[in-house]
């Protein structure tokens, strides 16, 4: 199901048209392997060759960095899709705390929908909790060339204390489940026990090492990350067989301030072999 919701027109630097191709945005809604409809946005440039973009926890497609991206994307030429994972956003199913495994099923569901109408998926970008999604992606299915993780924590039994408290162990064996609220005291979502072992069960240091040497992958983080410690992209480039690493200095975990220096880095990555999408591994 395709909608058409925006277009504009690329302009040159002056803000002149130079014979401007049409960029178009597109709502597209496609189903998972569980029956929910995952809703998103395709930045469409008339290009075979497409990126797809994958949003954090408690995040969407139309948070930062991921619209920023899919249009720096989209301006040099190559097509973009950010969508919500099941249970956030627009896209169909509840929200689950942990989960790594089933984002990931979404987004193979995400791009064999595209490969089956003619598109080449390039890269696969994913920022904090979607760019463990994109490297477990990479583990098990080795037909995307490239890998893009942005903030992604490396140890997953690190940085939940934050959320759900010191004692979260023993609370969840005792309750079955875990309310957390926002710092106003309202209700944001709630952590079962299934969910929080998904989350404590989910091996990236072995998924890492399972992802086929012909697989690019570029890790890029913030030195100034409050939420995922910089030593965890550290511990990526330990553990990944062909590695790129890239330290923002001053970047916190969204890059609030650095935008423009996360999509230069993001898109020199891209631009070295655009046309790999087509490869299998």
């Amino acid at each position: 199901m395709v909608d058409r919701s925006s277009q504009g027109l690329q302009m040159t630097g002056d803000g002149h048209r130079d014979n401007p191709p049409v960029f178009l945005q597109r709502r597209i809604v496609l189903p998972n392997y569980h029956g929910e409809k995952l809703v998103g946005i395709l930045h469409e440039t008339g290009s075979r060759l497409l990126v797809v973009v994958c949003h954090g926890i408690k995040s969407t497609k139309d948070q930062i960095p991921m619209v920023a991206l899919a249009a720096a994307v989209e301006n040099i030429g190559i097509s973009a899709f950010r969508f919500d994972f099941a249970g956030n956003g627009e896209s169909e199913g509840s929200f689950r705390y942990g989960n790594y495994i089933r984002e990931a099923e979404d987004l193979r569901a995400v791009i064999q929908h595209f490969r089956g109408i003619g598109r080449a998926i390039t890269t696969i970008i994913g920022h904090s909790k979607g760019g463990n999604v994109v490297l477990l992606y990479a583990s098990k299915y080795h037909d995307v060339c490239k890998v893009i993780n942005i903030s992604g924590r490396f140890d997953l039994a690190k940085g939940i204390e934050g959320r759900l408290g010191k004692d979260f162990l023993e609370r969840i064996k005792r309750d079955g489940y875990i309310d957390v609220y926002g710092r106003k005291g309202k209700f944001q979502y709630r952590v079962s026990q299934e969910s929080l072992m998904d989350r404590l069960s989910t091996d990236m240091r072995a998924a890492c090492q399972s992802i086929h040497g012909n697989c690019r992958v570029l890790t890029v983080h913030g030195s100034e990350d409050q939420l995922v410690p910089v030593t965890d992209a550290l511990e990526f480039d330990k553990n990944i067989t062909n590695h790129k690493l890239r330290i923002i200095q001053g970047a916190d975990h969204e890059f609030t301030l650095h935008q423009a220096e996360l999509a230069t880095v993001v898109l020199d990555f891209i631009r070295e072999c655009p046309d790999q999408g087509t490869s299998r591994l």
